[in-house]
């Protein structure tokens, strides 16, 4: 069995595939053939023919040929373009990037790899994969990229989880600053009216209550811009800036582009 290093699921994936272009090539063969099978019957019924004739006759089977052949070279450009945008999507989906090298397309060493995994491997009337007759991409829940990314999401859901504990704390110790700051300014009001010789200790009880309120409020502003800094650096913030930033561009080029157009009418 040829060896690409794939898993068992991955494997009958490219099984599959390889059985679609089989039956899509043969499909096309059968064409080719009957260009060939109707010129004999329409055409080829004398016994002798002239240069001219026979260099007609030759010049519309090649015309029909390279139709057909042009044809499928572009249906299976097109195809793939369509399997690479299925694995493209999934990928975006984990926030991968999936890169392709167009050189070890033409590896010959490779190529002959494929050809014996479809002598070897791939027959007609194996059944591959019959349970599933339609094939869905789903994320492997095994270790590699997905794993390192779960549990890159389950720390930052951590952090972010004590945060939000610092930040109740801090909240209710400002609420117990303002509780405090109010009873002090009710007292000094209440002392006011009676006794004027406690205005001083009042007034610097309130001072200080005040001074406790600014420190409290500064480390919930700081705890703050630390959760801020924690999600920016997040693959998740940096990706969605990447793409907004691209948006942008896009937009701003659309509308030049439609200044032009107008300038121009």
């Amino acid at each position: 069995m040829a060896d690409f290093g794939f898993n068992e699921l991955h494997q009958n994936e490219m099984i599959n595939y390889m059985r679609f272009a089989r039956s899509k090539r043969a499909l096309r063969l059968k064409t080719i053939d009957s260009c060939f099978q109707d010129l004999k019957d329409s055409r080829l019924i004398e016994e002798t023919y002239t240069v001219d004739e026979v260099s007609d006759m030759l010049d519309g089977l090649q015309v029909l040929v390279r139709g057909e052949v042009e044809m499928e070279l572009i249906n299976t450009a097109h195809t793939n373009v369509l399997l690479l945008r299925q694995l493209f999507s999934q990928a975006e989906k984990f926030y991968l990037r999936l890169q392709t090298d167009i050189s070890e397309l033409e590896n010959r060493e490779l190529l002959e790899q494929v050809a014996e995994f479809e002598k070897t491997d791939f027959k007609p009337n194996s059944k591959v994969n019959q349970e599933s007759s339609k094939p869905k991409l789903a994320p492997l829940n095994e270790g590699g990229v997905s794993e390192l990314l779960q549990k890159e999401i389950s720390r930052l859901q951590e952090d972010n989880d004590k945060l939000k504990a610092r930040l109740r704390t801090l909240e209710s110790q400002a609420m117990s600053a303002l509780d405090d700051k109010s009873k002090a300014e009710r007292a000094l009001k209440a002392l006011q009216k009676s006794q004027g010789d406690h205005q001083k200790d009042l007034q610097d009880s309130l001072v200080s209550a005040k001074h406790d309120l600014l420190r409290v409020q500064e480390q919930l502003s700081l705890a703050e811009k630390e959760l801020e800094k924690k999600f920016q650096q997040t693959a998740a913030y940096r990706n969605m800036k990447e793409i907004l930033t691209k948006k942008n561009e896009h937009i701003k080029d659309l509308r030049k582009r439609l200044q032009r157009y107008e300038s121009d009418e």
